[in-house]
């Protein structure tokens, strides 16, 4: 059986897609090794302040699916363009998801665990139109598949029980809360790629649905919270964000376990950011919007 090659390591700035943008190309490098449906994977809100940790996850049947146009890294697109490719690539697409984890799942669970929580409900989502035979992740670091047992343990308490849409104890009440959704285990092998949201036109394009999902809750919550501006700042330390929290606190809907700026930390901390390795808990830390 042919092996994936291995992701080659390129200098800091190097491009990773041709002018027309990511393609299929390092996707169908696994058909050679037998595999049929890849999903592609990715994460956006993991550096931000308040709100979610959202995973999209895009499935493609590898030797039929045809390149589709104008899909970029969610973070290069406009948003309206971002808006206008969801339902083409859900359309596109073999199958697709986009999963969630709460601040107070992120502050229970750990960036990591959250990252993987959201991840399996992406995962779920997929599973119930098909199983793919390969993952093709965004980074360098695995954070999908199962690493112990007794963390599912939490995964299952937060489907079975208090669930995404609960708010922790002392956080008050969410009125545009989450809806519930089952997590099911990633037991497909999982292979990572740095910048495969450049690349690789399946985790682009989940990059997109999981951008415009966490965006439009961010939206929603922006209407019950308008001090902290997440209509603009989606949630990220904006000055005028890190402000606001001085001035009012923070929300219900804030990662209290994250270093916030002019609050209280508590001794529970989020786990560093694995895959470009800046603790995201120190001011100043990485920002995407």
């Amino acid at each position: 059986m042919t092996t994936v090659p291995a992701v080659p390591r390129r200098t800091a700035g190097a491009a990773l897609d041709g002018p027309a943008g990511p393609t299929l190309r390092h996707e169908r490098t696994y058909a050679e090794a037998g595999h049929r449906i890849l999903a592609g994977c990715d994460e956006v809100g993991r550096g931000a302040l308040a709100g979610p940790v959202t995973v999209g996850m895009v499935a493609v049947d590898i030797a039929a699916v045809k390149p589709l146009k104008g899909v970029k890294d969610s973070k290069l697109l406009a948003p309206a363009d971002r808006v206008a490719l969801v339902p083409k690539i859900q359309a596109w697409a073999a199958a697709s998801g986009v999963g969630h984890a709460t601040a107070a799942e992120i502050d229970r669970l750990g960036l990591t665990g959250a990252l993987r929580l959201a991840g399996t409900r992406a995962w779920a989502q997929v599973c119930a139109d098909l199983t793919p035979d390969v993952v093709l992740l965004d980074g360098n670091y695995n954070w999908l598949s199962p690493a112990q047992a007794s963390l599912f343990d939490d995964l299952d308490a937060a489907v079975a029980g208090d669930g995404p849409a609960e708010a922790g104890v002392g956080r008050g009440t969410i009125t545009h809360p989450i809806p519930a959704a089952p997590a099911l285990p990633c037991e497909a092998p999982v292979h990572t790629r740095i910048k495969a949201d450049l690349s690789c036109l399946s985790v682009a394009a989940a990059s997109v649905l999981a951008k415009v999902a966490r965006d439009s809750l961010m939206l929603e919550y922006a209407r019950e919270y308008p001090q902290f501006g997440w209509d603009e700042n989606k949630g990220y330390a904006t000055d005028a964000h890190r402000a606001a929290l001085q001035a009012d606190g923070p929300s219900p809907l804030h990662r209290l376990s994250w270093r916030l700026g002019g609050t209280p930390r508590p001794a529970a901390a989020a786990e560093p950011d694995d895959e470009y390795g800046v603790d995201e808990l120190q001011p100043g830390g990485m920002i995407e919007l």
